[in-house]
């Protein structure tokens, strides 16, 4: 069951979900995720837009891994962004609908 929250801020959103122990990095580990999608299920998600400039957009994902690692990746709307990373969560948390 994914459940929705909203927080004021991206690092508030961070810093709840590392409460809840999210502590893993995945925007550094996102190859794993897209080698072995099966293996992650998104349990949160968090939408962010920009009041003024959509390159402010974000989505914090909280996903969790088949072995019990949970953690964050936030995928921002920017130019310089990792477009592909932030469709195949977005795909994923489809899925998982």
């Amino acid at each position: 069951m994914k459940r929705m929250y909203h927080y004021a801020t991206v690092s508030k959103a961070l810093d709840q979900l590392n409460e809840k122990g999210f502590t893993c990095d995945f925007n550094r580990n996102a190859d794993a995720i897209k080698k072995n999608p099966e293996k992650f299920e998104i349990v949160h998600v968090y939408r962010y837009e920009g009041d003024s400039d959509p390159g402010d957009e974000a989505v914090v994902y909280g996903i969790k891994s088949v072995n019990g690692k949970k953690g964050v990746y936030v995928a921002g709307f920017s130019a310089d962004s990792d477009q592909e990373t932030a469709k195949f969560l977005f795909d994923l948390s489809i899925r998982g609908r």
